[in-house]
């Protein structure tokens, strides 16, 4: 009875020894056989006890058969930042003076709101001297459209008249050359009408975009724009590296984190594992490897890998620092069978040291 009470429990706690080493796997039938050799050298053959005693160890060896295919495991461990893919820097696109700053550091904003007000007055000036210019040009054009149209007229009653050799044929000729030079007058007209609402458009788009709008929706991360300061244009302040401000989507994170290149075989996108910050160690959160670096870190011997968060804690932040842990299977770069499982058996010296052991 001893003997079926240990071979049970034996049964129940094999679930804990899959999550203990490989070789504890491997010693597993290697102590029954001990345990039956032993039971053996004590127990009668004729007692009652030995059927139930023995089926109890079957059934343990047969557990044991099952959970010993399963193929062997490993963890792979690494360290990484939390990462916002989607960040966008914010110049202004030509100078100005800033008279306003409508956001602060850690401000939600979406696409298109309105983050810093500038004023140029050079920019107002052109907007007004354009606007008056495109009506210089309409006037313009409104003569040259009635000289046009006296023109034609002329030489509509002087054909009808050359019609009836009432008119000479010279007067004709330059009848028709006076409407084609009123003609290209008026189409000149025209264009210089098309050039001021083109110089127009211009000097609006500068004026507007003294209203400096947020390109993407996420949270002021960084700022650097105040009241007075004055700015330079977009190819100055890249030149100069003075932003107006940062912002960073938020909402949409990832952690980019180096393992050793020695487990390169064993990566492959979809690959799930765990992640914890340091910021919050006690809160855990599942992340699935989305992209492998094309290239190795020659002075690390890393390579780095990008995973999604399905859930990451409150409070997450950029460039927060993050340790994973994924769970790889051994046999997928190597074993019997590629992607299949590994059978493991206890060696033959294993047991006949157990066996020696349950003589003595």
């Amino acid at each position: 009875m001893p003997l079926a009470m240990l071979a049970l429990a034996t049964t129940a706690s094999l679930a804990v020894v899959l999550l203990s080493r490989p070789d504890t796997l491997q010693r597993i039938e290697t102590v029954l056989a001990g345990l039956a050799v032993q039971h053996g050298a004590t127990t009668p053959i004729g007692g009652t006890e030995a059927p139930a005693e023995g089926a109890a160890v079957e059934r343990t060896r047969a557990v044991a058969d099952a959970l010993m295919v399963r193929a062997p495991s490993r963890e792979v461990t690494g360290s990484g930042y939390v990462v916002a893919p989607d960040t966008a820097t914010v110049f202004s696109k030509y100078e100005g003076r800033i008279v306003a700053v409508e956001v602060e550091a850690g401000d939600r904003v979406a696409a298109g709101q309105v983050l810093v007000r500038l004023d140029d007055a050079g920019a107002r000036f052109a907007l007004r001297g354009a606007e008056i210019a495109r009506q210089a040009a309409a006037l313009a054009l409104d003569a040259k459209n009635i000289d046009l149209a006296q023109a034609r007229s002329s030489l509509t009653r002087i054909e009808r008249l050359a019609g009836r050799d009432a008119m000479s044929a010279q007067t004709l000729e330059e009848a028709r050359t006076a409407f084609d030079t009123a003609e290209n007058a008026a189409l000149q007209a025209r264009q210089n009408v098309a050039k001021a609402d083109l110089d127009i458009d211009r000097a609006r788009e500068q004026v507007e975009a003294l209203t400096v709008r947020a390109p993407i929706s996420g949270t002021v991360t960084r700022l650097d724009a105040h009241a007075g300061d004055t700015v330079l244009s977009r190819e100055d302040s890249v030149r100069e590296n003075e932003s107006l401000l940062v912002i960073t989507d938020t909402a949409n994170m990832v952690i980019d984190a180096d393992v050793a290149e020695t487990n390169i075989a064993q990566m492959r996108p979809g690959l799930s594992g765990e992640a914890v910050l340091d910021g919050f160690p006690d809160r855990p959160f599942a992340v699935v490897v989305s992209k492998i670096a094309p290239m190795i870190s020659r002075e690390k011997g890393t390579v780095t890998l990008r995973l999604s968060l399905s859930s990451s804690p409150p409070g997450m932040r950029p460039a927060m620092a993050a340790r994973i842990r994924l769970v790889v299977d051994e046999t997928t770069a190597s074993g019997p069978q590629a992607g299949g499982a590994a059978t493991v058996r206890p060696q033959a010296a294993d047991i006949t040291d157990h066996q020696q052991g349950a003589e003595r």
